[in-house]
């Protein structure tokens, strides 16, 4: 055991990211019944969805399970009274302040892990008394940082600063990749883009058909002056490209992005004008394979690599 799985009382290090639109109960129950964590995405959840969701996991799973709440969600005081109401056990907070909610929910005897992509937050989350923090690199799909700072590069740096058990998030999709963010200090990792297509993803069938067929360079990140996130170049994707390029304001990428892209995209399949956010590690992925599966081969590589890392 280490301090991932200790904490969360885990069989393995790996933790399902709470992705909008794609992480309901049935991809979170697979993970955490596979031995992994999985969690639930409550950011693209009104709170009588979340509270259904939470208590289908719990019905799945006797495994732990959290979820995952995006700091920026306008119903955040309802989410968090039916988390602990539910009696949810594991909390990610992100896109926000970690000192917001952490003693509140670490007062209902909730463990709290906050997403971060630079140090400046990583001591902030170790002042607001968390447990753990999440250290996503610029490779990631979701919720990225403006500093663009890789995960090779952000989860040394953090360990630099920080005594709190990191998890390495972005570009992480192989056991050789889960090798070497531990090689570099990490405790566990957290995976997106695998589990986005994965069978019990919640993600519309032509999202996860379009993530097997790309090649590296089909993503970039964008929208960095409202929410950094990593787009697939469709012409939703371009429409903003002219924008930025254009020196539009934050206003007028708003009235772009407009309500409901990300659903419209991920969700509800439209691969043309939808927001289609996903990881760079995507262009490594050609199968929509069983989450229990991923978390197997995942599993078996990893063992594998280790006795490759011999001394020079």
């Amino acid at each position: 055991m280490n301090r991932i799985t200790q904490l969360f009382n885990i069989q393995y290090p790996i933790i399902q990211a709470g992705m909008i639109w794609c992480s309901g109960w049935k991809l979170a129950s697979a993970v955490s019944n596979a031995g992994g964590l999985g969690l639930i995405g409550a950011g693209s959840m009104y709170p009588d969805v979340l509270r259904e969701h939470i208590q289908k996991c719990k019905a799945a799973t006797d495994k732990p399970f959290g979820v995952n709440v995006p700091l920026l969600y306008p119903d955040i005081e309802q989410h968090m009274a039916i988390i602990i109401e539910e009696g949810v056990k594991i909390v990610f907070t992100s896109a926000g302040n970690p000192a917001t909610w952490t003693k509140h929910l670490k007062d209902h005897g909730i463990t709290v892990v906050h997403v971060i992509a630079n140090t400046k937050f990583a001591k902030k989350c170790a002042d607001s008394g968390v447990d753990a923090i999440v250290a996503e690199g610029f490779e990631a799909g979701g919720h990225n940082g403006r500093e663009e700072t890789t995960t090779l590069c952000l989860i040394p740096a953090i360990k630099e600063v920080c005594q709190l058990p990191v998890i390495a998030a972005g570009g992480i999709g192989s056991g050789q990749a889960i090798a070497a963010a531990m090689s570099l200090g990490a405790d566990a990792v957290q995976i997106g883009s695998l589990f986005a297509a994965s069978v019990e993803s919640s993600a519309h069938a032509n999202f996860k058909e379009k993530i097997t067929s790309l090649k590296d360079g089909d993503t970039e990140l964008s929208l960095k002056q409202l929410t950094p996130v990593r787009l697939i170049k469709n012409e939703f994707y371009q429409t903003v490209k002219m924008a930025e390029q254009r020196c539009a304001t934050s206003e007028e990428l708003v009235q772009i992005l407009g309500r409901g892209r990300a659903k419209k995209g991920m969700f509800e399949g439209d691969m043309v004008e939808g927001e289609l956010e996903i990881g760079q590690v995507a262009s490594t992925i050609h199968a929509i394979r069983p989450a229990a599966e991923i978390v197997e081969q995942l599993v078996k590589d990893y063992n594998a690599t280790i006795p490759l890392l011999k001394p020079f």
